[in-house]
């Protein structure tokens, strides 16, 4: 390359070379007779001069420059003159004087989007020009920070024994959780290929035979809304291992984040984790999922608020709900009763039927429902809860799912709201224990928490045939302030087991079959223990980049609505390609080149 520096390596250590530089055209500063330009390629920012003493030619050209031309430059590496040095970029100590000047490519002017993070375009218009959105400085931070994580996993597994071992992109459709993306098949009309939602069949395929660790940073596909954490296309880091058991996961995969937090941010995680039961975690904060950077805790206050007049904690003691409780300390201050009102629309918005709130104040309690609640009923309130005079005490009765998940969200916003919320903590949590099973109304049927080959434990394995409701699972979360970063669990590998297993989700025999035969098969011919992970690597780098959205730790990502702007996909077909599949559509829209009729 002509280039002999970047754009981010120059230092006082190079005051008196000639250099030549290439990159964009940052910003550009006219005074006077001289010139600036700030120079930018990945690696940083260059201040550029040009002086007509330098070079006549070199400063008329300059004139000429706008903001993202290309250009080349040769010059002299100078000190900057006292007080006018940047401690903000690592070359703020020097300047490189101009004698030749090259405009590789112009750029047109205006620009669509302003790449200056104060001057943010909106995120349709930014995903529209992606490629100028990924010129700016946080966005390839972001991406950079992105590549040393992958190659630390990839690293880590490496010195662990694991073989980095591909899987099928086309595969067979295995419809179970979440919808696939399908794939026609030009050879076989009327037969399709699917998108993996993930590597789950194949990875315990490898573990039969014989690919004792196993991992791959794979894409996987899932046809489903999206929000901030989701994407139709995504990055897992997927892990499997033969002969092992729940904790030989859970301390290799800290070991894991350990080693991956060390060598990509220079953090020193701590090991090991702590662990606490789904039931806990629900009970304790709320969530599956728990924030645990703050303390705010539920409590359960069913047996103290039994007794009363109060028909609605009566019906839901009745078909044993529960009555949790959230005491905001000096609540009375700092939230007001509007604030209550939204807190309640949180509430209601997760399936809780109402917020309410007790005022702990100097005169005495103050809440709506206070004329139903006998003294004794209070005190036994106060005391569950360690309430003191000036907090404030939210309640929500309701199923005990609903109601620790919506108080759960309540706590997440008093703790947003109250600036709770340590950010430059890094909480690891590992959550166990989850139901194996859950109910599906739509279906009537219970349909699998995590997927069908998931273990139940060991002592849980008789209630299969009798309340398979209350079975729990060999499966785990990996949590990171409060979001869910990864889970596993260990699998079903004996036979007699997964036909109990597949009775429970009211899953045939012939059905089993026809979905996942090739597996089932290949467990008849000496399948060992087995269990594995999967991590979410794009929310693992927005939470280490510090970002809401995975949106901005994937270089071509999709909007809210499923499209991608800058290339315009998903888009029509052409007849002809329908054709050749053996398909036709049974739309309105009009096909790519015909005209609506």
């Amino acid at each position: 390359m002509k280039r002999t520096n970047t754009c981010g390596q120059l230092s006082e250590k190079a005051i008196g070379k000639k250099v030549i530089l290439q990159g964009w055209v940052s910003k550009r500063r006219d005074h006077g007779k001289l010139i600036f330009i700030d120079l930018r390629d990945r690696y940083g920012v260059t201040q550029v001069v040009f002086n007509p003493k330098d070079s006549k030619d070199a400063h008329k050209l300059a004139e000429k420059l706008g903001k993202e031309f290309v250009v080349l430059i040769e010059g002299k590496v100078c000190k900057r003159p006292k007080g006018t040095e940047n401690k903000e970029i690592t070359t703020g100590k020097i300047e490189v004087h101009v004698s030749t000047l090259e405009i590789l490519n112009p750029s047109e002017t205006p620009l669509p989007i302003e790449l200056d993070k104060h001057l943010l375009a909106g995120e349709d218009q930014r995903l529209k020009y992606r490629f100028l959105d990924l010129r700016r400085p946080e966005l390839q931070k972001n991406i950079i920070l992105r590549h040393k994580v992958a190659k630390a996993f990839r690293d880590f597994f490496d010195k662990e024994g694991f073989l980095e071992i591909e899987t099928p992109i086309l595969a067979k459709s295995t419809p179970e959780g979440a919808r696939d993306f399908l794939v026609p098949s030009r050879v076989h009309p009327g037969k399709f290929f699917a998108l993996p939602q993930s590597p789950q069949l194949f990875k315990q395929i490898l573990m039969v035979s014989g690919f004792d660790k196993y991992f791959q940073i794979v894409k996987c596909f899932r046809d489903e809304d999206l929000r901030a954490d989701r994407q139709l296309e995504f990055t897992q880091i997927d892990v499997e291992m033969s002969f092992v058991e729940q904790n030989d996961v859970l301390k290799l995969m800290e070991r894991c984040m350990a080693f991956v937090f060390k060598q990509s941010l220079g953090l020193n995680v701590k090991i090991p984790f702590p662990r606490m039961s789904f039931e806990e975690a629900m009970n304790q904060f709320g969530s599956d999922k728990p924030d645990t950077r703050f303390e705010l805790e539920l409590a359960d206050v069913t047996n103290e608020l039994k007794g009363t007049d109060f028909g609605i904690f009566n019906s839901v003691i009745e078909v044993k709900g529960a009555i949790k409780a959230l005491v905001v300390e000096k609540g009375c201050k700092k939230l007001s009763k509007k604030d209550v009102d939204k807190l309640t629309e949180i509430a209601k918005l997760y399936k809780a039927k109402g917020l309410m709130s007790v005022w702990v104040k100097d005169t005495g309690i103050e809440s709506q429902i206070l004329k139903f609640l006998p003294e004794k009923t209070v005190k036994a309130l106060l005391s569950k809860t360690k309430a003191k005079k000036g907090d404030l005490i939210l309640l929500i009765a309701d199923s005990w799912e609903i109601a620790c998940n919506s108080l759960g969200y309540v706590r997440l916003a008093v703790g947003q709201k109250l600036n709770l919320i340590d950010g430059k903590k890094w909480n690891f949590l590992w959550v166990y224990d989850f139901p194996l099973l859950d109910w599906n109304d739509d279906e009537q049927r219970y349909v699998a928490m995590h997927h069908p080959f998931t273990s139940p434990k060991d002592e849980d394995l008789k209630l299969l045939d009798s309340a398979p409701e209350k079975a729990k699972a060999k499966a785990y979360d990996m949590v990171l302030n409060g979001v869910e970063v990864g889970g596993g669990s260990i699998r079903i590998h004996n036979e007699k087991v997964q036909e109990k297993m597949f009775n429970a989700l009211g899953i045939s025999k012939q059905e089993a079959e026809s979905k996942f035969g090739f597996l089932l098969s290949a467990f008849k011919y000496g399948a060992p223990p087995h269990g594995g992970i999967a991590l979410g690597l794009d929310r693992v780098i927005a939470l280490m980049a510090g970002e809401d959205s995975i949106r901005e730790v994937i270089a071509f990502p999709k909007n809210k609505a499923t499209v991608s702007l800058m290339d315009g996909a998903p888009s029509e077909v052409t007849e002809k390609q329908l054709k050749e599949l053996g398909l036709k559509l049974d739309i309105e829209k009009p096909l790519l080149g015909q005209k609506k009729q």
